[in-house]
């Protein structure tokens, strides 16, 4: 019996305690983008509209500008690595050259390499990593616009790495290669997430930098690990060894919203997954906590912005 009482205990604690990114990532359907190539030589600029998905560019040679609106113009060079999420955005060779539009040059099925000029001054190569419809929001929100990852670190060699391996993907057609371009996708976006969380001052708000905080983080833990349970401020707060008051205004101050209202949100987009796979309104309310249907569909509107419905 104690020992059968000291595993439970065990298994309860493993599985309040899992990560919360790992889970969310899971649990939104990362899927791949796409793997593209750049080679441009000469005079040339290219624009791109933003995308509510995660968009990353490896410099494997020469060097070029990356133009963002509101930001000064990021000289490039070959090694460098960054990451871009819902934003327009300018690659070019001089940055004050008027661009042309760079998606019509990639509309064609088939035409993932675009080649501009004679020769291979500038190299690129990128992908992406997108979520299942309605859910890009709750990573999106968490995470920078921009980020030059630092090309001596470990994530921006990964990166690199993980897009040659995407372009392959794409080039040979192999069996099983949606598969691994999928996984391919949750590396890229894992990685980006790391050099987001080791560069990132102490300040930033959101709830993946928060998961770094030893209470906010271990607050955000136990709730993704029993997202159906009941939690309550004084409870989160009590766990974590705080007052009610400290731990709201902390909460608030590093994930950018109340506790409370962070656990609504991730329960109505989890519970929005839920149905996108034909689950009844009655069982996904049930699983995500809430014993009325009635309120469940309330807070479902409220956050998703529509009842909600199975298999939408």
């Amino acid at each position: 019996m104690i020992y059968a009482q000291g595993a439970m205990f065990l298994s309860q604690s493993a599985r309040m305690m899992r990560d919360p990114f790992s889970e969310v990532l899971a649990a939104l359907g990362a899927r791949s983008v796409r793997g593209t190539g750049l080679e441009a030589a000469g005079d040339w600029a290219l624009a791109f509209d933003g995308r509510a998905r995660l968009k990353f560019v490896a410099l494997t040679h020469g060097r070029c500008w990356l133009l963002l609106p509101d930001h000064p113009p990021e000289a490039l060079v070959e090694g460098d690595v960054f990451l871009l999420s819902d934003t327009r955005y300018t690659v070019a060779s001089d940055p004050t050259l008027e661009p042309i539009d760079g998606m019509s040059l990639y509309a064609s099925p088939g035409q993932d390499i675009v080649r501009l000029g004679d020769g291979r001054e500038t190299v690129m190569i990128g992908g992406g990593s997108g979520f299942a419809d309605g859910s890009a929001s709750f990573v999106l929100d968490a995470l920078p616009t921009f980020l030059r990852v630092d090309r001596t670190s470990p994530s921006a060699e990964a990166v690199a790495r993980t897009l040659k391996s995407l372009r392959a993907e794409v080039d040979h057609g192999a069996v099983g290669g949606s598969l691994v371009a999928e996984r391919l996708a949750e590396i890229l976006i894992v990685e980006a997430v790391r050099a987001y969380v080791a560069t990132s001052p102490s300040d930033s708000v959101g709830w993946i930098t928060a998961l770094a905080d030893p209470r906010i983080g271990r607050a955000l833990r136990m709730m993704h690990g029993d997202v159906a349970r009941r939690w309550t401020v004084p409870m989160l707060a009590a766990e974590v060894g705080m007052s009610r008051s400290a731990f709201t205004d902390r909460f608030s101050t590093r994930v950018g919203c109340p506790p409370i209202d962070y656990l609504i949100r991730w329960r109505m987009v989890l519970a929005q997954r839920k149905l996108d796979t034909g689950q009844a309104v009655a069982a996904v309310a049930e699983t995500v906590g809430y014993n009325s249907q009635s309120a469940f569909a309330h807070a479902f509107k409220r956050t998703i912005g529509r009842p909600p419905r199975s298999g939408s």
